[in-house]
């Protein structure tokens, strides 16, 4: 397992790109990005559980019936979703893709993101697609990344590559989320390619099994997005043996995937609107997965200690706290908590109850931009991570005006 440059175009026979189309008012910034396949892929993907959905996903799950897709377009400054013609908009930008590409609209990812509620003229997205696809090039990852982004300040893309049945294969992805972030599958847009060979049953297993310990573990702010999507195309031109079952091969592509996931997740969470800190809470020695998963997500998610990790406060009750309304079934009288980071790591809590440490050298260690947050439940063998980021006042004053 090797970490690659290329993004989404890291695997054979992809291609990508991104342009202004006049969306955002900001001409400088992307705002419509595709992805391409040379030919047609195994697909899958996973959906916001937000009972409010944008008018995409609708398409993108019909256009995903057979398991198969070939391209994705996305737009940003728009969400497309609680517009009356969502999906008559959603489906003509599927349309005009496919037009621009010579493929099938049943073969296309449509996708959108940012303010809900808006309606989303499709005259520029119009304009813009033949001039995005004649665009497309095997460079084209980054632009394309910066076609989705909304609030991000930073393009975020992995690649990895990896051997199966004797044959290097290759998986990377693009991602936007900065905000509005607490999956309930997955978050905010993944898009993932791979040229590994593996059937669309096995594809979809090992997305939504990685997810569960990957977006699933993340928050920002604790709101779950109406446009959340994870999509994968796997267009096996690297001629492995096809993966159609478990196994060794199977077991490979899935660190693969968990390698790309993992990065991305650390990458959205080190982005988080306003943030200035990257939090990483480890949750350890839980009687089970499940129990370790709920106590690591309930800190990361605890605005308090968010809040404390902003200001460099060692105030390790806050965790204890989120602990202890987590619904987890733990012993409060076992819990040990440590605050660590490039800085040095420095014991809070031994056993439910505060020790004496050094405040001096607990701020040296919080001041750092990534710092790791280690709850030790001392009942078990079991372990969960989760990412997030400190809460700042400029969160405050990005949402504050969002929309206007």
């Amino acid at each position: 397992m090797e970490l690659v440059k290329g993004g989404v175009c890291a695997a054979k026979g992809f291609t990508a790109g991104g342009v202004h189309c006049g969306i955002r008012k900001n001409r400088v910034k992307k705002d419509l990005a595709m992805i391409l396949s040379e030919v047609p892929a195994s697909a899958a993907a996973v959906y916001t559980t937000n009972l409010v959905k944008g008018a995409p996903l609708t398409v993108t799950k019909k256009h995903l019936a057979d398991g198969t897709a070939q391209a994705v377009i996305c737009n940003s400054g728009n969400a497309n979703t609680c517009n009356a013609d969502g999906i008559e908009i959603a489906e003509k930008m599927s349309d005009l893709a496919a037009q621009a590409l010579g493929i099938s609209p049943d073969d296309i990812v449509v996708a959108s993101t940012g303010v809900i509620g808006q309606p989303l003229d499709i005259a520029p997205i119009a304009a813009g697609i033949p001039v995005l696809a004649k665009s497309l090039s095997r460079d084209g990852s980054s632009d394309a990344s910066e076609g989705i982004m909304t609030t991000d300040t930073q393009e975020k893309e992995v690649a990895v590559s990896f051997r199966i049945g004797g044959v290097t294969c290759s998986l990377g992805g693009i991602a936007k989320g900065s905000g509005m972030i607490h999956p309930n599958m997955a978050t905010m847009l993944v898009f993932l390619t791979t040229d590994a060979a593996i059937t669309p049953q096995m594809l979809q297993k090992a997305l939504s099994g990685d997810i569960q310990n990957t977006f699933n573990m993340l928050s920002i702010d604790g709101d779950t997005s109406t446009n959340d999507m994870v999509t994968v195309l796997a267009n096996g031109m690297a001629g492995n043996p096809v993966i159609d079952s478990e196994g060794e091969d199977f077991n490979v592509f899935m660190q693969a995937l968990n390698t790309v996931t993992v990065h991305l997740c650390r990458m959205i969470a080190g982005d988080g609107e306003g943030a200035t800190k990257l939090l990483e809470c480890i949750a350890s020695g839980a009687a089970d997965k499940e129990t370790a998963k709920t106590v690591a997500k309930s800190v990361i998610c605890s605005s308090l200690t968010k809040a404390a990790m902003f200001g460099a406060d060692a105030n390790w009750g806050r965790v204890l706290c989120a602990i202890g309304y987590s619904g987890a079934d733990v012993d409060v009288e076992k819990i040990d908590v440590r605050f660590k980071s490039p800085a040095g790591t420095i014991l809070v809590c031994e056993n439910g109850a505060g020790v004496a440490f050094s405040e001096e050298e607990a701020k040296k260690i919080l001041l750092e931009k990534e710092i790791t947050i280690l709850v030790d439940l001392n009942s078990g063998d079991a372990s969960a991570t989760a990412w997030g980021c400190d809460l700042t006042y400029d969160y405050v004053r990005i949402n504050g005006d969002y929309r206007t």
